[in-house]
């Protein structure tokens, strides 16, 4: 795999009809999200939760998160689209910010869960899992964008950015680190630990808050890790990347929590 990824130039298109491109970015990206729905749908039935209600959640939360992936994004780099505006809709091209899309799922989530009377938390716990692995899957349409790539590096598994695709400043390099893949492996061992975490520990327990706890600790400390080596333009707050922020207020929101809850449960 790492070999293969060191000597391969990636192309965005997958297949063409005429005019009419297939593009590799948005083929991950439906199949992040019918692995997504898969895993969703399983659990619910396994929870004995109403498949109709979770496919309906569902659809709602992939159509609002996108929209939101791609506002998070367009903000983060309001100065080039206040500049090319109608770049603002080829989200083929690449541009949905994962923590936009978290934004927008927990506000759908939020209504879905007032207006259907449903568990909060058990709602979260059956869909986070499939989160983390539509995300592991959705990081490869980064790879054929020849997108979000690291800081140059001579290591085996480096891989080749084309020379229109790399940054001014690192024109001269040719292997850069394949963040997508760092990303995507580690997401893929959330979830790894939230199915164990659901099915071996939390399901017994019934403290279904647990795993979307622990998804937001682990995925903020992933990312958190991953900005270092990120090359990609972003804003700067105290000497950290934005979203190495944003991951930070959610690991220290997430720590509150559980202390809070595990203090009030000694109290009782």
């Amino acid at each position: 795999m790492l070999n293969f990824l060191h000597n391969f130039h990636p192309q965005p298109i997958l297949i063409s009809f005429g005019n009419i491109h297939i593009y590799w970015y948005g083929f991950f990206i439906v199949l992040a999200i019918l692995a997504a729905l898969t895993i969703t749908l399983k659990l619910a039935k396994k929870f004995n939760i109403s498949q109709n209600k979770i496919f309906d959640l569902g659809f709602w939360m992939v159509v609002i998160g996108i929209i939101g992936a791609r506002i998070y994004h367009v903000l983060l780099e309001l100065g080039y689209y206040l500049e090319n505006p109608l770049d603002i809709f080829k989200i083929w091209q690449g541009g949905l910010a994962i923590h936009g899309a978290l934004i927008a799922g927990v506000l759908t989530l939020l209504f879905f869960v007032r207006k259907e009377k449903v568990d909060f938390w058990l709602t979260t716990a059956i869909i986070v899992p499939g989160l983390a692995l539509a995300q592991a899957i959705g990081r490869w349409g980064n790879y054929f964008n020849q997108e979000l790539f690291g800081s140059p590096t001579d290591l085996a598994w480096g891989i080749p950015i084309d020379l229109i695709n790399r940054p001014i400043e690192f024109i001269s390099a040719e292997f850069f680190h394949p963040t997508f893949f760092y990303e995507s492996l580690g997401s893929l061992i959330i979830f790894a630990i939230l199915m164990f975490l659901l099915l071996k520990i939390v399901r017994e327990k019934k403290n279904y808050e647990i795993v979307l706890i622990s998804y937001a600790i682990l995925y903020s400390l992933l990312r958190f890790l991953l900005e270092f080596i990120r090359i990609d333009q972003t804003p700067f707050l105290l000497g950290l990347r934005f979203p190495q922020i944003v991951s930070l207020v959610i690991i220290i929101i997430s720590i509150v929590y559980l202390a809070t809850k595990n203090r009030q449960t000694k109290t009782i």
